[in-house]
C-alpha cells in the first residue's frame, strides 16, 4: 500500500480526529493509499498532548511548537492544518510554496483578500493537491441524497435549504473564546466557522448563488472573560442567507443557507432539503442514517423513509446493517482526500472534499451577505 507522510498543525478537537482516523486506516478495507503521520506540532504543545499523539501513532518522529519545522521537514509530503482563521494565510501559503499537499480547515482564510493569497500560491504551485475539510456529505444517506442530484432525478427545482446549527454557545455564562473575537474569526463570525459545511453540497452540485439577502444577528454581546471579568462578544452568533441559485442547465431557485451558534434544541445539526417538481429528498444528522424521498407522479404525496447502514463510498470492514456515525465520516472524508491525491479525481463527485474553487466561492457569498446585512438589500455575490 502506497503511504503518504503528514504533518499535523493543530492539536486539537479535529487534528485529534485526523490522528484517530489514521490509527483505525485499517477499517478501510479496499483502499490502496494511507496516512502515515510523522510530524505534530501546537503552539501550545504539553506533554500529555505529545503523550496522546505517540501512544497512538509509533509513526511520529517530530513533535514541535514552530509550525515552520513542520513546513521544513523533507520528510513531511503533505500537511493538515486545523488553526484559527487569522493563520490560514500564512500558514496556507507557507506550507503550499513549500511544495506540500495540503487539506486545509475552513474556511480556507480570515477574508476574501486572504483567501485570494492562499489562492495565488495554488495557482504557482500546481504540482500540490490542496482541499479545505467537510465532512458534511460522506454520510451514507447524505452521499444516496447526492446520487440523486447527479442523477437529475427533482426535475425543475423548486426551492433548497440548507443549514449547519448547534447550540454551543446557548449558555450566556460560557466564557468568550477565539471564535467570538474578530481578530482571530474574523468579521464573518458564524459564517466563518460553520459556512463551508452547508455550501459544500449546493456548491458541488453547481447551483451557485448569484446574489443573496442576508440577516445576521449578534445575540450575546459580552461574556465571561475567564479572569472574573466580561469581553465583548464581536462576531455574528446567527446568519441566515435568503440566495438566488442558478442551476448549471438553467434557471434559478430560491435556496436558503443557515449557521447558527444558538439554535435551541440543536446539538449539532446539519440537514439538506431539496424540492422539486418531480422528486423531493430531506436530510438532517438529527437521524443520520435516515434520507427521506417523496416522489411525485401526479397521484398522492407521500414520504418515504429510508434507514441507511454502512452503505460507504469507500469500503470498511463494518458490516452494512451497522449504523454510521460522525467519526466514520471523518475517516470518509480523509479516505476521499486520499483518493483524489493518488489518482487525480474524486471517487465520485461527490465524495470529493471540497476544492479552493469551492472555498473562494464561499468568500464571496460571505462577504455579500456582510454588506447585505449592513445595507438591509440584496447583493450580488460577485
Amino acid at each position: 500500500m502506497e503511504t503518504v507522510k503528514f504533518g499535523i498543525i493543530g492539536l486539537g478537537l479535529m487534528g485529534r480526529e485526523f490522528a484517530s482516523a489514521a490509527m483505525r486506516w485499517k477499517h478501510l478495507s479496499d483502499m490502496e493509499v494511507q496516512p502515515e503521520i510523522v510530524s505534530i506540532c501546537d503552539i501550545n504543545l504539553t506533554p500529555e498532548m505529545e503523550q496522546w499523539y505517540r501512544e497512538g501513532l509509533s509513526t511520529v518522529k517530530q513533535a514541535c511548537t514552530d509550525y515552520l519545522d513542520v513546513v521544513n521537514n523533507p520528510e513531511v509530503e503533505a500537511v493538515y492544518c486545523a488553526v484559527p482563521h487569522n493563520y490560514h494565510e500564512q500558514f496556507f501559503v507557507n506550507i503550499i510554496t513549500a511544495g506540500k499537499h495540503l487539506m486545509g480547515e475552513k474556511p480556507f482564510g480570515i477574508d476574501r483578500r486572504a483567501n485570494d493569497a492562499i489562492n495565488r500560491a495554488i495557482a504557482d504551485n500546481p504540482e500540490v493537491f490542496v482541499r479545505c475539510s467537510s465532512e458534511f456529505p460522506f454520510t451514507p444517506a447524505m452521499q444516496r441524497l447526492c446520487r440523486m442530484i447527479g442523477e437529475d432525478v427533482f426535475g425543475d427545482i423548486i426551492e433548497v435549504e440548507s443549514g449547519f446549527l448547534h447550540s454551543s454557545d446557548m449558555n450566556v455564562s460560557k466564557p468568550i473564546n477565539w471564535k467570538r473575537m474578530i481578530q482571530y474569526n474574523g468579521e464573518y463570525g458564524v459564517m466563518g466557522d460553520l459556512g463551508m459545511h452547508p455550501c459544500h453540497v449546493p456548491f458541488r452540485a453547481g447551483w451557485k448563488p448569484i446574489n443573496v439577502r442576508a440577516y445576521l444577528s449578534n445575540l450575546v454581546k459580552e461574556r465571561p472573560d475567564g479572569k472574573g471579568g466580561m469581553a465583548a462578544c464581536e462576531t455574528w452568533d446567527n446568519a441566515t442567507m435568503f440566495c438566488e441559485a442558478e442551476h448549471p442547465h438553467g434557471g434559478t431557485f430560491p435556496m436558503t443557507i443557515k449557521t447558527q451558534r444558538i439554535a435551541p434544541g440543536e446539538k449539532n445539526t446539519w440537514y439538506l432539503t431539496v424540492r422539486g417538481m418531480k422528486c423531493s429528498a430531506k436530510f438532517s444528522t438529527k437521524n443520520i442514517n435516515r434520507i427521506e424521498i417523496l416522489k411525485y407522479d401526479g397521484g398522492e404525496q407521500a414520504w418515504q423513509c429510508i434507514d441507511m447502514g454502512h452503505e460507504t463510498t469507500f469500503k470498511s470492514v463494518t458490516g452494512g446493517i451497522f449504523e454510521f456515525g460522525f467519526s466514520d465520516a471523518i475517516l470518509q472524508m480523509w479516505a476521499g482526500f486520499l483518493y483524489e491525491l493518488k489518482n487525480g479525481r474524486p471517487k465520485t463527485n461527490f465524495s470529493g472534499c471540497v476544492t479552493p474553487d469551492e472555498a473562494l466561492l464561499s468568500h464571496k457569498l460571505f462577504t455579500a451577505s456582510l454588506e447585505s446585512h449592513k445595507m438591509r438589500s440584496t447583493v450580488e455575490v460577485i
